[in-house]
């Protein structure tokens, strides 16, 4: 391909809007998130009486059992909530509650304790939805995001919808995300071979270093269900079974509540950790020089997007299966491979592991990271073995653009119904 019609600056764009830092799980940190904002605009020192939250069935999915950093162990939208009423920054979007002292903690319990707290559906049938209102004597706030976890589209006091000042977000016309229809695996590949590393370097570095320091810290401490942990007493001396390893333990602290934050892909910290842990794993492993490195991020993480592109931020398809496509995708390029060799990882991968769920955010998806990375190597094994699965196999059709296109057809419009049934399980549960 001639890297001349490529278009490199929307590949270093998707990358600028997609590598954002999170501490704690994204779902749980945008309702902080909100909920900082509605609290921002009552009397200064003023609390709630009463807290009520318009939310979409996979934000409920999402919140559920995941633990909230600086809450000392709370879970659930209630607590996500309160958390960013008694001590979020509104103005540190996904890092919010990364500043929460142990005072703040206590005053959000407390909170829990004085506030009414309403979860309701949302009053919409869009995917991604959080609305927070906040009433305080005569006082009544709110606040909305929408369609993806920083785009704050709405704040108003007493009704009356106020102008959304810079530094704490931005109406949805100057925050649409950049179009990715154009990307391709070909684009891809062109792009991380020929881009200018330079204005991508800190985005990079700092991916590595905070993606990389949570998943140590899970491999040395016992959190979760310590699956990275297990992982790596099974074949410790195995490049591909510690790049595995390394990357589920990341998630087994994150779920945990660890107080660490993570660089995001697709507006997921599993999916960042997926796409990226395994790849600085192997290159090391390998002794590769760093600037090979951070070309192979390129490779892992934009192949990830482009595949959740199709799907959406959140629905019943385990966003871990596209990241672990995309890590596996990032370690045959270490290993040299060309266009065709990712294309048939991508397809063999597809149609491996197309299915699992997404029943929300908690312990186990460190084993579902495991799964999908092995999934991913798998793939790239047996088309090095000189295997493929082909167009008219199962959902596979000829071309790997058409299969990530069916795959994405799959998880938007088939799992819809999937979805409904998992949320109605989970809150029965």
């Amino acid at each position: 391909m001639n890297k001349n019609v490529v278009d490199h600056e929307m590949y270093a764009a998707i990358l600028r809007e997609e590598l954002l830092l999170a501490m704690g799980c994204t779902e749980p940190v945008a309702v902080a998130y909100a909920a900082a904002c509605a609290r921002s605009l009552l009397p200064s020192g003023t609390m709630p009486e009463s807290c009520v939250l318009y939310v979409s069935g996979n934000i409920i999915k999402n919140v559920k059992s995941v633990v909230v950093p600086n809450t000392d162990g709370m879970h659930g939208l209630e607590a996500a909530a309160a958390v960013g009423i008694a001590g979020g920054d509104e103005k540190a979007g996904l890092q919010v509650i990364a500043n929460v002292t142990q005072e703040k903690s206590a005053a959000a319990r407390r909170l829990l304790e004085n506030c009414r707290f309403t979860v309701c559906p949302a009053r919409n049938d869009k995917v991604f939805y959080i609305e927070v209102r906040l009433q305080a004597g005569a006082e009544e706030t709110g606040a909305v995001i929408e369609d993806f976890h920083t785009n704050l589209t709405r704040w108003e006091r007493n009704h009356t919808a106020l102008p959304l000042p810079r530094n704490i977000g931005a109406g949805p016309e100057t925050t649409a995300l950049t179009d990715r229809s154009g990307m391709t695996v070909e684009g891809i590949l062109e792009f991380a071979a020929h881009a200018d590393l330079d204005p991508l370097r800190e985005l990079l570095e700092r991916q590595i270093a905070c993606n990389m320091a949570i998943a140590e810290e899970g491999l040395r401490n016992p959190w979760g269900a310590q699956v990275g942990r297990t992982l790596l007493k099974t074949a410790p001396d195995d490049p591909y079974t510690r790049a595995v390893a390394a990357a589920a333990a990341g998630s087994d602290a994150r779920m945990s509540g660890c107080e660490l934050p993570v660089a995001i892909v697709s507006g997921s910290g599993n999916q960042g950790l997926t796409a990226s842990v395994p790849v600085v794993v192997y290159a090391r492993e390998k002794g590769l020089p760093h600037d090979t490195l951070l070309r192979a991020l390129l490779v892992s993480n934009l192949i990830t997007i482009h595949q959740k592109t199709g799907i959406g931020r959140l629905s019943a398809f385990c966003g871990a299966t596209s990241a672990g496509v995309g890590a596996a995708c990032g370690i045959a390029w270490l290993d040299g491979a060309d266009y065709e060799v990712i294309a048939h990882i991508i397809v063999n991968a597809l149609a491996i592991l197309s299915g699992m769920i997404c029943d929300g955010a908690k312990a186990s998806c460190a084993a579902k990271i495991a799964t999908a990375i092995n999934n991913g190597l798998l793939g790239y094994r047996l088309y090095r073995d000189g295997l493929q699965f082909y167009g008219g196999d199962g959902i596979v059709t000829k071309g790997v653009e058409n299969t990530i296109a069916n795959v994405g057809r799959l998880a938007r419009e088939g799992m819809r119904s999937t979805d409904y049934e998992i949320l109605d399980i989970m809150v029965g549960s």
